[in-house]
């Protein structure tokens, strides 16, 4: 894979990294159009979920010049369309669900979407193993219908009004597309050494900024969710890719942008093991690095 540069900053020596992060007009424009895959919280938005206005219009404009610009979250579709809509774009594809679920545009449909490709899993066996390592956790499953059942507390806005809550046993009975585990007494080192050695199998998981367990059918990401993406795009995809993430969940995605030739951008404050499998470092997300990465590579 590419090495990348330091935090905050494009790699060091990679002239593509200096005209995303600065926004070079002297780039070419694309012959053909690009499937252009965004991760959401920390790239698309920051932190703190602000939509930078700088961003909406970077992301409008390129989606404007015929480009297939999608996201690719581990959000629920619910709480991914309404991210679509603010950024005023109406992508052919959406991976939720850290590729779990992938939706297809669908005027007929009463949200604009129908799924495409849904995977589950049976949770019963992860979450006794979790919940025997970690005492005072909460757990949310997301099921095939998108809606959460959880138990414990979440913070405000993460789960929908709709969600459910459910006792733990319930939760062992459910399939599910997602699982989320929520230790917030736990730092984020302790609880990376804790998941360890638990010996998860049979699921693929990551582990965000802070105590939170993000769990999926096993071998299933966002790069595989982007597979089934490319198998029903109407164009030809070769070298013509480009993703953008900040997280551990999107490592996948960026190494199989890499190993397909496209364009690997991790933001400025991703941890360092997103930053060393991409293929450039944008400017950190409260630094407008997607819009800059953005007017790098595709110039006005």
């Amino acid at each position: 894979m590419s090495g990348a540069g330091e935090s905050g900053a494009p790699a060091a020596g990679d002239a593509d990294a200096a005209v995303a992060a600065d926004g070079d007009s002297s780039a070419e424009a694309p012959a053909q159009r690009w499937l252009i895959a965004l991760d959401v919280d920390g790239t698309v938005l920051g932190e703190d979920g602000s939509l930078d206005e700088q961003v909406i219009a970077e992301v409008a404009r390129v989606s404007a010049a015929g480009h297939e610009v999608m996201l690719a979250t581990g959000r629920s579709a619910s709480m991914t369309l309404p991210i679509v809509d603010r950024l005023g774009i109406a992508p052919e594809f959406l991976v939720c669900a850290n590729g779990a679920l992938v939706l297809r545009r669908d005027p007929e449909a009463p949200v604009g979407y129908s799924r495409m490709h849904v995977e589950t899993f049976a949770p019963r066996d992860v979450l006794t193993t979790i919940g025997a390592a970690l005492e005072g956790a909460s757990y949310a499953v997301e099921d095939a219908d998108g809606v959460y059942h959880y138990t414990g507390a979440f913070p405000e806005g993460v789960l929908l009004p709709s969600s459910v809550e459910t006792p733990f046993e319930g939760l062992l009975e459910l399939e599910a597309t997602r699982v989320v585990v929520l230790s917030p007494q736990h730092d984020t080192e302790e609880f990376l050494r804790i998941v360890d050695q638990m010996g998860l199998h049979q699921v693929s998981y990551n582990i965000g900024w802070t105590a939170w367990l993000d769990i999926a059918p096993e071998g299933v990401n966002k790069a595989t969710g982007l597979e089934h993406v490319i198998a029903a795009s109407p164009f030809a995809i070769e070298a013509n890719l480009l993703v953008a993430g900040d997280g551990r969940n999107d490592i996948e995605m960026l190494e199989w942008a890499d190993a397909r030739g496209g364009i690997a951008v991790a933001m400025g404050q991703a941890p360092d093991e997103v930053k060393a499998v991409a293929t450039e470092v944008t400017y950190p997300v409260e630094q407008q690095g997607l819009a800059r990465a953005l007017a790098g590579h595709f110039p006005a």
